[in-house]
């Protein structure tokens, strides 16, 4: 076991080398090496190994035997598994957290939406989105699932990033309002189908950006 103060140096370095893997800071296949982030970080290798070992429980870095720790790579079909795990998970959390669900939590979820619209860039729009998820699940106090939960959207923004960085295209989220619609008329399944079928779209088919530019990846979603 890893000192507590270690711990909380871990936890650190996990939160910021995550943050620069899902934004694309850090490339897919670029090697981590143990020495750099000791020093960057002021810590000792012992955090930065345990920071590496929760990174790879999150799917966003491996390591390799003789070939040490690489940031992980991922395709459409991993896109799609995260789309279906996503739903699938989700919507058992929204089911029990649907009786839970004030006034002011649909309203502050309501508000996500709207700053979710509004965003100019990636970053804004991906953080808004999170946090609509977060607000209408948090409710089902199931601490595992929910981090379950969050560790796919980490890989979601990790795809949605990769398509995205450069340009975006403002949009509107009717979905999230239809989700919201019937949480307010307490309409569980209505709200769940909706949801599944929102985190679904995750890379099912290919989009076009602003200028009729072809992504053959990512739909923007979820």
């Amino acid at each position: 076991m890893i000192a507590a103060n270690d711990d909380t140096i871990a936890s650190r370095i996990s939160r910021i080398l995550a943050d620069r893997i899902v934004t694309g800071q850090l490339a897919p296949g670029m090697k981590l090496k143990q020495d750099k982030f000791a020093e960057e970080f002021g810590a000792s290798h012992v955090p930065v190994r345990e920071a590496f070992r929760r990174l790879e429980a999150q799917g966003l870095v491996v390591s390799e035997p003789r070939r040490g720790v690489r940031v992980a790579s991922f395709d459409l079909n991993e896109v799609r598994e995260v789309a279906e795990m996503r739903a699938a998970l989700e919507v058992l959390a929204l089911r029990h957290a649907a009786p839970h669900l004030t006034p002011s939590i649909l309203n502050e979820a309501e508000e996500a939406t709207v700053a979710g619209d509004d965003s100019r860039d990636v970053r804004s729009w991906e953080d808004a989105n999170r946090r609509f998820h977060r607000l209408i699940l948090t409710p089902c106090g199931m601490p595992r699932l929910l981090a379950a939960i969050d560790d796919l959207h980490a890989a979601s923004a990790r795809f949605l990033f990769a398509s995205w960085r450069s340009e975006w295209e403002v949009r509107t989220d009717h979905e999230h309002r239809a989700i919201l619609a019937f949480l307010r008329e307490g309409k569980t399944e209505n709200a769940s189908a909706i949801l599944e079928r929102h985190v679904q779209r995750i890379g099912q088919r290919p989009t076009k950006g602003p200028a009729g530019a072809r992504r053959d990846i990512f739909a923007i979603a979820g």
